[in-house]
């Protein structure tokens, strides 16, 4: 029964009204990718409140969640978002390249646009029974890695790129790195298509006996959610994930919500946001407040996408296209 509470905490349906519209609100919608809703719940609230008591104006905050992929793919289908907040850049150049976002968007914001970034961690079963302590623990005999399509989730992408960057610096070799990760995608039993979904496979069905998924989703369940049966593994190195935001253009300059939405995004990187960020144990940009909430963040080596594969373009193309390195290993 416990489990179910807290599937039914995590999971929300796909679009989320915070509060319901006056006539003349300006009305954003966030296209947002899977473990984001507690947090866009919270600060959505936040931001609601700071608007009306600087502009006097109300606005109101809808939110979509899915497969980091999937939200781009949705968008460029015809989803209505002023504001997109990804877990990868690929995410929103697509949508620069269909002209819907702006072309420099990553200078808009500071940092380059990512108000906050996070990494992979390992959720385990209570008392990490089967001693699971790094990269290399998770292809050993017996143990069942849960991790999401890393054709369809920034979660599973980071998690690859995770495991490929510690087997290369291990071994030495691409063709090493490729075997190791072949042999870590074996042991995977079901491919969700997104990152939530995977929780929801790993801790409501019981299924698998390790989920790498982000930080914040980790310390979610572990921490406040249940920490009675999981804990979370840090292992020494993983990799950095980067969170940008962006205003898709073609929508506001429609809906006429330009001011609100570019507020919305501005707003992350306050100080009210920023610790809004590490409450919900993501790792914020702003140094000062990193640093104050220094306990919540275990230092690790943080390779960057750029620095283990050269960077999100190639990734993309050698990795998760059709045809690539995920496609060749998995298929086998």
């Amino acid at each position: 029964m416990l489990i179910r509470k807290i599937v039914i905490l995590l999971l929300s349906p796909l679009i989320l009204p915070v509060f319901p519209a006056m006539a003349d609100d300006d009305v954003l919608l966030n296209a947002s990718y899977d473990v984001t809703r507690e947090f866009y719940n919270e600060y959505n609230t936040l931001f609601i409140r700071f608007w009306q008591g600087k502009t006097g104006k109300s606005v109101s905050i809808n939110q979509s969640h899915g497969g980091s992929s999937k939200q781009a793919r949705a968008v460029i289908d015809g989803l209505n978002a002023d504001v997109v907040t990804m877990n990868q850049q690929t995410d929103i150049d697509i949508l620069a390249e269909k002209g819907l976002v702006d072309k420099k968007w990553r200078t808009r914001f500071p940092d380059n646009s990512s108000p906050y970034h996070s990494t992979i961690v390992f959720l385990v079963r209570k008392g990490n029974p089967l001693g699971i302590k790094d990269w290399n623990d998770l292809i050993k005999a017996g143990v069942s890695p849960i991790i999401p399509n890393p054709k369809t989730s920034g979660n599973g992408r980071y998690s690859y790129l995770g495991a490929w960057g510690y087997a290369t610096a291990k071994y030495g070799s691409e063709g090493q790195a490729r075997e190791f990760v072949g042999k870590l995608f074996k042991r995977v039993p079901v491919l969700d298509t997104g990152g939530r979904g995977a929780t929801t496979t790993f801790v409501e069905r019981g299924i698998g006996d390790v989920l790498l998924t982000f930080e914040n989703e980790a310390y979610l369940i572990a921490r406040k959610l249940n920490s009675k049966d999981f804990d979370v593994v840090t292992p020494p190195a993983s990799i950095e994930a980067e969170a940008p935001v962006a205003v898709v253009d073609t929508v506001v300059d429609k809906k006429g919500t330009r001011e609100a939405a570019e507020a919305y995004l501005n707003y992350l990187w306050s100080d009210e946001g920023q610790r809004l960020i590490a409450k919900h144990y993501f790792r914020p940009s702003v140094a000062a407040i990193l640093q104050e909430s220094r306990g919540e963040f275990p230092e690790l080596k943080l390779p960057t996408v750029e620095q283990i594969a050269g960077d999100w373009a190639n990734a993309q193309k050698k990795h998760f296209s059709d045809g690539g390195i995920f496609d060749q290993i998995y298929s086998k």
